[in-house]
């Protein structure tokens, strides 16, 4: 009973936020007393989302960060499981180094090294305004390498001996025996990613002029800055913004839960 009554607390303070961000997106004129956090139907509206999205659109710029977004998903998963799969199965000089470079990449900020690459990106590659160019920085992700290697180390290596014996070669190994394992990982690989570029700001803001260009977060904070001050609820049009930008996450994440509980990766070898 207490336990039950620890976690329905949480849950609240969890969704919490949510709620509020929901109401105060509907709201005629804004009330952040303790009662305008119950829904009065004579101050619901949607013009908030229509004041947002007559400066900017909200259509275009959710699909400009599904195209970075996506982009870098795939990057990361190609990469990340090729090299992961290299740096815990295969046998190669040079391997320890390797994996300690990318733990080394993970105490580098990446604020550090966005002026090199808007230079390398914009001026030497002429990829400004463009989502390859958004894309590049973000291509491979230590952290999924990392995690992809520590879930490849749990497959019992009986099974890649099995499968060798058969005749089956590397990719063949990877593809039909260490990923249909390792789903979890991929799940966990791309909720963690999904995240960053989604909310990702700075550097498309460097990379994109553009309005149309540019995703969601960017020119809500564009919004932000320069033109909710003008409208008749800037509380309800930013958060209504919010609430559009938050709404993918939460949903993907409701989805996908279950996959994070790991498979038991010693079924496949028998005694």
């Amino acid at each position: 009973m207490l336990r039950g009554a620890v976690l329905a607390i949480g849950a609240v303070a969890f969704l919490f936020p949510f709620y509020y961000m929901v109401i105060g997106s509907l709201q005629k004129k804004p009330d952040q007393t303790l009662s305008g956090l119950i829904p009065d139907p004579s101050n619901l509206t949607l013009d908030n989302f229509a004041a947002v999205n007559s400066r900017i659109s909200l259509l275009s710029g959710l699909l400009n960060s599904g195209l970075f977004t996506g982009g870098v998903l795939i990057c990361t998963l190609v990469f990340g499981v090729l090299v992961g799969y290299a740096l815990a199965v295969l046998e190669w000089r040079g391997r320890g180094a390797t994996f300690a470079i990318v733990l080394l990449v993970q105490v580098i900020p990446f604020q550090l090294l966005q002026i090199p690459l808007y230079v390398l990106v914009a001026r030497n590659y002429g990829l400004a305004d463009n989502v390859l160019g958004m894309i590049l920085p973000f291509a491979i992700n230590s952290t999924a390498v990392i995690l992809f290697r520590q879930y490849f180390l749990q497959v019992p290596k009986e099974l890649f001996e099995a499968a060798r014996i058969d005749g089956a070669r590397e990719l063949r190994l990877l593809w039909s025996v260490a990923i249909p394992l390792v789903r979890p990982a991929l799940v966990t690989g791309v909720l963690l990613t999904f995240i960053g570029p989604w909310n990702e700001f700075l550097w498309p803001f460097l990379i994109t002029k553009q309005a149309d260009r540019q995703p969601l977060a960017v020119s809500l904070a564009n919004y932000i800055t320069s033109v909710a001050s003008s409208t008749a609820n800037p509380f309800g049009a930013v958060t209504a913004g919010a609430l559009v930008l938050a709404v993918p996450v939460v949903v993907l994440f409701i989805v996908f839960q279950r996959y994070f509980v790991s498979s038991d990766l010693g079924s496949g070898v028998k005694g």
